[in-house]
């Protein structure tokens, strides 16, 4: 995605289908895979928010296959 220059400028948060988190800027249309999450604001404002929404870094196909591993560990071990 590309970042503007501008700070004052106000962006959109958007997720994909990963649970991935970006900005985009407001008079842009988001991009197919994209969803806005419903915030806006200046790029600082947008960013904290991404910061404390955003608590695991890792693709959601990620986070379940890790999980799926844990669990048929977890029952072999029984």
């Amino acid at each position: 995605m590309a970042w503007e220059e501008d700070d004052k400028a106000i962006y959109t948060v958007v997720v994909n289908h990963e649970e991935q988190y970006s900005i985009w800027p407001e008079y842009k249309d988001i991009p197919n895979g994209w969803r806005a999450v419903g915030k806006t604001g200046e790029k600082a404002e947008c960013l904290a928010f991404i910061k404390e929404v955003w608590t695991d870094m890792r693709p959601l196909s990620l986070r379940r296959q890790m999980e799926e591993a844990e669990a048929k560990g977890v029952l072999a071990d029984r």
